[in-house]
């Protein structure tokens, strides 16, 4: 019996403890939210180069556009593109908001090196972005924002709490909260990713695509509240 018991003190030693869940904002509080994929026409969406880096020849923007909107189930479809690297941008700036999007890569054979974003508080002209990104690699913050005034890069990369991005071809959810001077990203279930020093007070919200077949569906925002 000690015997026995040992064995199966060992066996609870080594069950993995599951990381705890923290609800969307959009479970925690379903009231309120716009839906920007409710013109199914897309009207309200621009499309962009993104900033100097990748930036699309001139007048790339004028030919036929890689994203489908299909009316029927409300999902985007980005057809990807290797020599592509744009982004969509929604037409209306705003300050503090909890952006909510669920995104899915197209799986490939082989181990692509997959990517995708969800961009907040970024200029028209694409040159200033605040983007989560979209990799197997996981969901973190990185960009060209101001400081001081002037553009700088970073990237939180290496300050990722952990990956809890799902394999290709599985439905992720990213919720990017910005208030104040704080952008902070929670994905599936957890925050991963906080950049506390945004000098940039509003901009627009969007999504890019970078070389690979993407889709986009349940893209809402949803304004913070002043007492918040």
């Amino acid at each position: 019996m000690r015997i026995l018991w040992s064995a199966l003190i060992g066996v609870a030693l080594i069950v993995p403890v599951a990381h705890t869940q923290i609800p969307s904002a959009l479970e925690s509080d379903p009231k309120g939210w716009q839906n920007l994929f409710a013109d199914k026409t897309m009207r309200d969406w621009i499309r962009g180069p993104m900033g100097a880096v990748g930036q699309l020849p001139a007048g790339a923007m004028d030919g036929p556009s890689p994203w489908k909107m299909d009316p029927a189930t409300g999902i985007l479809l980005c057809e990807g593109d290797e020599a592509g690297h744009e982004w969509l941008r929604f037409a209306t700036e705003v300050a503090d908001v909890v952006y909510h999007v669920e995104w899915r890569l197209t799986k490939l054979e082989g181990e692509p090196a997959y990517n995708s974003g969800v961009l907040i508080r970024s200029s028209a002209d694409g040159k200033i972005w605040h983007q989560a990104q979209g990799t197997m690699a996981g969901g973190f913050l990185f960009g060209a924002t101001l400081v001081n005034g002037a553009v700088q890069r970073f990237n939180l990369r290496q300050q990722m709490s952990e990956n809890r991005i799902k394999p290709a071809g599985e439905w992720n959810i990213y919720e990017l909260r910005a208030a104040g001077k704080q952008i902070s990203l929670w994905v599936n279930g957890a925050v991963t990713s906080v950049f506390t020093e945004c000098e940039v007070p509003r901009g627009h919200v969007g999504l890019e695509a970078e070389g690979y077949r993407v889709e986009y569906r349940n893209v809402l925002m949803k304004p913070i509240a002043e007492k918040q």
